[in-house]
């Protein structure tokens, strides 16, 4: 049988999560919090007034009794007995309370930490995405809160409870005797070393099992989406082999979190049993002295009854210790997935500096542009000079300029070099070029989901770094060779392009588009529902859905990244002449691995490493038997 696997160096817990977790939630519900508080606290008196009461019980009670006769101290027993239920009922009742209360507070608070991650996630530049793994993601949202939830519904209260009962019982058990209470805490002692021993190699092999768990999971969400390549291309056994590695880095972590923090539990019973016998013993030698008369000095007998309650004292506290020990692992596992859920919380969000605005503006007497709260589908940018305390208003057109552009999405190496075109309003640009060339990084930086570290882009005259980006990428239309559609009706899908569009709005984008035919032919027309992705759709149907959905966004310049790849010779026949409509009057870039979808550009760009080789017209360019001949003459379709 093979020897254990050597395994690489697990994540350390960060330092601070207990208590930025707990200033939180108190942040979240600071009243409910110190109800819940004040509720564990009496329920945890009540728990150690229990042995308190048992001790006069025996010693004031049934001793007595034994010697007067049991109606001399009948009364003093039930009203005993009547005081001890009116506690345990006290008791009794703040423990609903409070579990009442922290059904509240765990379920909004996972809701407010929820909403947090989704609105920090809208606020993520694209390269957080493109580098993160979306089922590691997801893994935050769906394990690390689950793990937060338990820590926060189960364990915080356990721990609460057991540290104010532990205090309380050992402030007793010294009131009792302090011989017996030394005892307690050499048991203490122990169960507190290997407690930090223990609980320690659990914590850290815990937040490992956290990230491998979000890996796994990222992984199988990987595979899911792409089922059909790897079935395609014969690719399962790899596929299975690369998830049990997976999967075998978190059996390694969970089983050592598990181990780790399951023999907490063992430890604690076995210490508590063994100085259960040590306190018995030493409780009776105690008790027997004060039954003989004898006393030792320093060494104070104890009554039959202190003894008794001494030992379910040091039971109960055994207990408390053992819930501490079990809580461990799972408190851990609670910080391990707040640390994650703060690491999302705590991203650096998409820098934006622009302060120039899109606004509605109307024309004056002498053809001045005038801002207006009124919709009159006329926009300008409306573009502040700080240093002149003036306001000056350019007419939304279209027109897109690069000058000297460099960028690469490492620093190291550059995707783009010195890229320069003008793009007039309502002109058409393609790019064309292998794959790599920096055709779609050209368009992601128009849109700026990246920003150049040099060179200059203008959108209408103006450095797109002065622009807001909500207003940049409202001016733009963008149609991509993957689709997204989401869960929604079709006409729901289409008005994603604006959602202040009128159902004759969208109506009329999806004839632009040639989509209405199809959409008609559904069996709810526009009010047909569509799930995972139109799953229900062809590839085909959903880029048209893409391009109406562009369409009703009614924008001045449009990016079409291999729009019609993903549709057939014959689709792309209807499409492209509702394109050819729907690109009239705008600035449109495209991107197209067909070159004969870009015959009648005004300016064709032949991209190679970078760098523009090659521009002009679908005829100069083939004039000049370049680059673009070949690749016209020699097929249609690039790699």
């Amino acid at each position: 049988m093979p020897g254990p696997r050597q395994l690489g160096p697990r994540p350390k817990l960060k330092k601070g999560i207990f208590g930025r977790l707990i200033k939180t939630i108190f942040g979240y519900y600071p009243v409910h919090l110190i109800v819940v508080a004040v509720c564990l606290l009496i329920s945890a008196v009540s728990s150690i007034s229990m042995s308190v009461f048992m001790q006069r019980l025996i010693d004031d009670c049934i001793m007595p009794g034994l010697t007067e006769g049991w109606e001399a101290v009948a009364a003093k027993v039930l009203g005993t007995i009547a005081v001890l239920a009116g506690i345990y009922g006290i008791g009794v009742l703040c423990s609903f309370i409070y579990t009442r209360i922290m059904a509240i507070v765990c379920q909004g608070t996972l809701k407010r930490f929820r909403d947090s991650m989704f609105d920090k996630m809208q606020t993520l530049p694209i390269k957080y995405f493109d580098t993160h793994a979306h089922g590691d993601i997801m893994s935050t949202y769906t394990n690390d809160a689950d793990a937060v939830r338990q820590i926060i519904g189960q364990s915080m209260p356990s721990l609460f409870s057991s540290v104010i009962s532990i205090f309380g019982l050992a402030v007793v058990m010294l009131s009792y005797s302090l011989w017996l209470f030394l005892l307690v805490m050499v048991a203490l002692f122990i169960i507190g070393k290997a407690g930090a021993h223990f609980g320690g190699k659990s914590g850290k092999y815990m937040v490992g099992r956290q990230k491998s768990l979000a890996k796994e999971e990222g992984f199988i969400e990987e595979m899911m989406t792409g089922l059909k390549v790897v079935k395609v291309f014969t690719h399962e056994q790899e596929a299975k082999d690369d998830f049990d590695k997976l999967n075998e880095q978190l059996f390694d972590d969970s089983m050592l979190a598990d181990k780790n923090g399951n023999v907490l539990g063992p430890i604690t019973n076995n210490v508590g049993n063994i100085f259960y016998v040590v306190l018995a013993v030493f409780g009776s030698v105690l008790y027997s002295l004060g039954a003989v008369n004898v006393c030792l000095r320093g060494v104070e007998p104890l009554s039959l009854g202190m003894v008794v309650t001494f030992l379910g004292m040091f039971r109960h506290l055994s207990q408390m210790v053992g819930q501490i020990s079990q809580q461990i692992t799972m408190v851990m596992m609670g910080l391990a997935g707040a640390s994650r859920i703060f690491d999302l919380i705590d991203e650096m969000p998409e820098e934006d500096n622009g302060y120039c605005e899109l606004v509605n503006v109307k024309r004056g007497e002498n053809g001045e542009l005038i801002e207006t709260t009124e919709k009159t589908n006329l926009w300008a940018w409306k573009h502040p000079h700080k240093e002149a305390g003036t306001v000056t208003y350019t007419e939304l057109k279209g027109e897109i300029e690069l000058e000297n552009v460099d960028f690469g999405y490492v620093p190291e190496k550059l995707v783009l070099e010195d890229v320069s075109l003008h793009a007039k309003a309502g002109e058409k640009f393609a790019f064309v070029g292998a794959t790599g060339a920096g055709k779609t990084t050209i368009t992601n930086l128009i849109n700026r989901f990246y920003d150049i570290p040099d060179g200059k882009i203008r959108f209408d005259g103006i450095n797109i770094n002065k622009i807001k980006k909500p207003d940049l990428r409202r001016s733009l239309g963008l149609v991509l060779q993957d689709v997204n559609l989401f869960t929604g009706t079709v006409m729901e899908n289409i008005r994603y392009g604006r959602l202040d569009a009128t159902d004759e709005e969208c109506i009329e984008a999806a004839k632009l588009a040639n989509a209405d035919d199809f959409i008609t032919r559904l069996p709810e027309g526009y009010n047909t529902m569509l799930t995972g992705n139109g799953a229900s759709l062809s590839q085909g149907q959903r880029q048209l859905l893409s391009i109406a959905r562009a369409a009703v966004a009614n924008t001045p310049a449009m990016i079409l990244d291999e729009a019609t790849s993903s549709i057939d010779t014959r689709t792309e026949a209807l499409v492209q002449n509702g394109m050819d409509r729907l690109m009239e009057g705008r600035t449109v870039f495209v991107i197209a691995h067909r070159l004969s979808t870009v015959r009648n550009a005004k300016s064709i760009i032949v991209l190679d490493h970078g760098h523009i080789i090659e521009r002009g017209n679908h005829d100069d360019l083939i004039a000049q038997k370049g680059v673009y001949y070949r690749l016209y003459t020699g097929a249609f379709e690039m790699d």
